[in-house]
């Protein structure tokens, strides 16, 4: 298995890129690695204590199987990484990992990482677009885009302070839309807001401070968050664009 390494400023955390097989299809995996065990919130696996995190891309011919046989690919997955189900929070998109962007900000004591992947095939604008896909015995149809986002910080959050995390990055995430003037799949003539299909990981450090409380967009780590996010965001989605316009 080939593997890229991803360099972090964050003490105790590995990352690197995966290029390895799932069902005999190419993929390639952000595996993040903590030193010891760490508290995350996660939009799809919800609050965890693991060892590891990871952002997984599927091309199209596996992302349909994915969509369709998901709970067949959380047993298996794992498995293929050589970790167990328990110590493992992941998420997985049709964007390629090759196309990560990462974004560091620290102000005194504070650090906050952000790692995004993302593209904008399935744009919309919540609130206003219509929905069509229906959840039936958990299976979904075919998704085009999806802005995954993991953030890492090296302070220690309480588990209200982890999902405040997810609105102020989700609020970073649409601004960063808006300044790219991403359109809507659905409707063109609105801006997007996300993708509707996107996930977040927010994991806590362990710190043995006091744990912090708010992650609001009036708080320092709140704007290390969303300036993270931003950029990273950004980064990601223009080279997701770049990377599909050399292969037409």
């Amino acid at each position: 298995m080939l593997k890229k390494e991803i360099k972090l400023t964050l003490e105790d955390v590995k990352a690197e890129i995966l290029y390895h097989k799932y069902r005999n299809i190419e993929v390639n995996t952000l595996l993040v690695s903590f030193k010891e065990k760490s508290r995350l919130i996660s939009t799809w696996d919800g609050y965890k204590k693991v060892y590891f995190v990871a952002n997984s891309y599927h091309p199209p011919a596996l992302s349909e199987y994915t969509m369709y046989n998901y709970s067949t690919f959380e047993k298996e997955f794992p498995k293929v990484l050589g970790i167990p189900r328990n110590n493992i929070s992941f998420l997985s998109t049709g964007a390629n990992m090759d196309n990560l962007a990462v974004c560091t900000k620290s102000f005194q004591k504070r650090t906050v990482c952000c790692l995004a992947t993302g593209g904008v095939g399935n744009a919309l604008r919540s609130g206003v677009d219509k929905a069509h896909w229906i959840e039936n015995d958990g299976k979904y149809v075919k998704v085009s885009g999806t802005i995954n986002i993991i953030l890492l910080t090296n302070l220690n959050l309480t588990d209200g302070a982890m999902a405040r995390a997810i609105i102020t990055a989700t609020e970073a995430k649409t601004a960063a839309l808006q300044d790219i003037n991403a359109r809507s799949s659905i409707s063109p003539q609105n801006q997007a807001t996300g993708t509707g299909t996107d996930n977040m990981i927010v994991v806590s450090g362990n710190s043995t401070e006091k744990p912090i409380l708010s992650t609001g967009g009036h708080t320092k780590i709140g704007e290390l968050i969303g300036n993270t996010t931003k950029i990273a965001v950004t980064e990601t989605i223009k080279k997701h664009i770049g990377s599909l316009s050399k292969n037409h």
